[in-house]
């Protein structure tokens, strides 16, 4: 089977040729789609472009979506699987082979390794101990994700409207609705970073919180609000989870960032407009564009 690796990146450090080096023996084409601003030194001006590799800097960061379809686009017709690979993602040498064996079965149209956290020596799921070794799950991050080449031509593009929160779970539940399966590997596991986690102690309890910038916060209730109503009804267990998680978020948000107004004003513009459909360039990271149709939303 021919595999390509589409890697996106955005003010990468020295992970990102970690990564490159990861899957060259086990990837016949490597795409990376680098979203880092014009300006601004990236770890991937240090790739040579080769007969295998291509490295596309536009120099404007439209989105995970947006970087994912380029890549997509710039693949040879011969490829018949791509994995998508975040910058910190450095895989071991036989986890694109072992992905690829899983294919054997027809009915399965992505398989993905268990995201994996290397500092504190644990899976990032918080109930990754229920589930088998082999077992098929609703969703599945990009990172990581191999999947068949003729499943993507018939799901279609990510949905760059959604830039970056949720165009992977949204694009999953696509996937499943084509009656593919979705199968997560747990003896596989995939180096991932989700961000600064700090712990904060409220009422005597405990609470771990990821934090983040205020424009992820209204991404993430936008785009996750949007999911939920477009897509619940045919997964109803992972939309009650998903609204569980999205209101998790919220609280966290609200509660213990240090700028609490900023967040609250996102978490806030992000569920109305995760209601109405509508986007607010204000949310956009600097140096960032959105490409929106007209079925993905409108500006508010």
């Amino acid at each position: 089977m021919r595999i390509a690796a589409v890697v996106t990146a955005y003010h990468p450090d020295e992970r990102l040729l970690a990564v490159v080096d990861s899957v060259h023996e086990s990837c016949a084409e490597i795409v990376v789609v680098d979203n880092t601003p014009e300006g601004a030194a990236s770890m991937a001006d240090k790739i040579e472009d080769t007969d295998a590799i291509t490295v596309l800097r536009s120099g404007v960061n439209r989105g995970l979506a947006h970087a994912l379809n380029l890549g997509v686009s710039r693949l040879s017709a011969g490829i018949e699987a791509v994995i998508f690979l975040d910058q910190d993602s450095v895989l071991a040498p036989d986890v694109v082979p072992r992905l690829a064996e899983h294919f054997e079965d027809r009915s399965i149209g992505i398989a993905t390794p268990a995201p994996w956290d290397p500092v504190h020596e644990r899976f990032y799921e918080t109930f990754s101990g229920r589930h088998e070794d082999v077992a098929d799950r609703a969703i599945s991050i990009t990172s990581g994700m191999l999947i068949r080449r003729d499943l993507l031509a018939r799901v279609g593009e990510f949905r760059e409207g959604f830039f970056v929160d949720y165009a992977d779970l949204e694009y999953s539940l696509r996937v499943r609705r084509t009656g593919a399966r979705i199968i997560q590997d747990k003896r596989l596991r995939l180096p991932h970073s989700i961000g600064e986690r700090r712990t904060h102690s409220f009422f005597g309890m405990r609470i771990p919180v990821t934090h983040k910038a205020a424009w992820r916060d209204y991404w993430q209730l936008r785009n996750g609000l949007i999911t939920v109503r477009e897509q619940g009804r045919f997964s109803p267990a992972w939309a009650v989870t998903a609204v569980l998680y999205l209101g998790r978020a919220a609280v966290h948000a609200v509660l213990f960032e240090d700028d609490r107004r900023a967040h609250a004003g996102a978490v806030l513009r992000g569920v109305r407009d995760g209601v109405t459909q509508k986007y607010s360039l204000r949310y956009l990271p600097e140096g960032a564009e959105l490409t929106v149709d007209t079925e993905q939303g409108r500006r508010a």
